[in-house]
C-alpha cells in the first residue's frame, strides 16, 4: 500500500492522491509519522461497500437458517427494543 504524508496532501493537493493511486487501489495517509487515513478510488470503495453487503446478507440468511430470529409486530418490536436500551 502506498504511503502519503499530510504534507504531501498540502503541498501537492489531489495530484499527490493520483500518484499514490497510480498502481495500488489504496494509499495510506500519515500525520505527524502515524498512520491516520486511508484514501482510495471511488470503484474501489464501491467493491468494498458490496462485500460489506454481501458478508452482512450472508449472515442474515445464516441467522434465518439457524432459526435466530424473531417475529413480532411493529409495536412488540419496539416495545422490546426500549426494553433491552433501558
Amino acid at each position: 500500500m502506498s504511503n502519503l504524508t499530510a504534507n504531501d496532501l498540502k503541498t501537492k493537493g489531489i495530484s499527490a492522491i493520483e500518484a499514490a493511486l497510480a498502481d495500488r487501489p489504496e494509499a495510506i495517509v500519515s500525520v505527524r509519522g502515524k498512520d491516520r487515513f486511508v484514501v482510495m478510488d471511488i470503484a474501489q470503495y464501491h467493491y468494498l461497500r458490496e462485500c460489506e453487503l454481501e458478508a452482512a446478507l450472508a449472515e442474515t440468511r445464516a441467522d434465518i437458517s439457524a432459526g435466530r430470529f424473531v417475529k413480532e409486530s411493529a409495536a412488540a418490536h419496539v416495545k422490546r427494543a426500549k426494553q433491552s436500551a433501558a
